[in-house]
């Protein structure tokens, strides 16, 4: 099965006014998306909030997000969860809806074994009739998809390939050796996206590229073709990268999200928003870039 997309999608966030979600500056941000070169839209995930998002939350947004791509883009749900069940049902639903694909997390509090690991994700895909990209986020999840066991499901047709969030380039060189090159390997960590690419990445499942998507494809393309072109990109976007790790994923995204006009800036409980000086360090800092661009 050939890839679902080459290059930079974003990771999309979800954003709120008054708590309920803002489907209007929604379907701006996506329309913002797609006419910057990204390659692809991730809904519904961990910078979308999809795990505080209400069933009928998370469908209307899929539904908007297919509308709005209208085929010119991807779009892929985020319809994992540690429920083999509820991830068959919202993997389904995401068929009939039109989606791509479909990225599935590790299970994460009750945790498996890879063993386990390979029944859940093996299950899900069987009943869903979608390509299945795996999410490894350890950090997350506190569970880690072996190498082996990358390989044993990528010999699945309808597992097309991998997000590694764990950052650990080893990691990834491993599962490059042992998986075929048709098995696509995307890169979830903002910071290391360039190396990761060097080392054989078909593309990156990226938080930054909700608010530099132009660039972030930019630096793809170029990686490909001018090395040194690609980490100009790189060292210039570096600085912003590092700001957003103020705090844990979507809270610093969405700082600039909202700065940009695609919602307020909120989040929802358990997360809690920046105080007022640290947003208005990071939008000094998005400015800086953007001036340089």
């Amino acid at each position: 099965m050939n890839h679902l997309f080459t290059g930079t999608a974003a990771a999309v966030t979800t954003p709120f006014t008054d708590q309920q979600v803002d489907y209007t500056s929604f379907r701006n941000h996506l329309g913002y998306l797609i006419n910057n070169r990204i390659q692809a839209l991730v809904i519904n995930g961990t910078t979308g909030e999809g795990s505080t998002l209400t069933a009928e939350e998370r469908r209307r947004l899929l539904e908007i997000a297919v509308e709005t791509s209208a085929g010119r883009v991807p779009v892929i749900a985020g319809t994992g969860s540690n429920s083999t069940i509820e991830s068959i049902r919202a993997s389904r639903e995401a068929m009939e809806i039109g989606a791509d694909g479909i990225m599935l997390i590790t299970p994460y509090y009750n945790k498996t074994s890879q063993r386990g690991l390979i029944r859940h994700f093996e299950a899900i895909v069987d009943a869903a009739g979608l390509p299945a990209i795996l999410y490894n986020v350890p950090s997350r999840t506190g569970m880690t998809i072996e190498p082996a066991t990358v390989l044993e499901l990528s010999r699945h047709p309808m597992i097309i390939g991998l997000k590694d969030a764990t950052g650990d380039l080893n990691y990834m060189s491993q599962v490059r050796l042992m998986t075929d090159p048709s098995f696509a390997l995307y890169s979830g960590n903002d910071d290391t996206a360039l190396p990761f690419l060097s080392l054989g990445g078909d593309g990156v499942i990226s938080v930054v590229a909700n608010i530099v998507p132009d660039e972030f494809q930019e630096m793809f393309e170029r990686s490909k073709t001018d090395l040194k072109a690609a980490q100009e990109i790189h060292y210039r976007l570096t600085p912003l990268i590092s700001a957003l790790s103020v705090d844990v994923n979507p809270i610093p995204i969405k700082v600039l999200t909202s700065h940009l006009g695609f919602g307020g800036y909120e989040v929802r409980l358990p997360l809690l928003p920046l105080e007022a000086a640290g947003r208005s360090r990071l939008i000094r800092q998005f400015e800086s870039i953007r001036m340089e661009v």
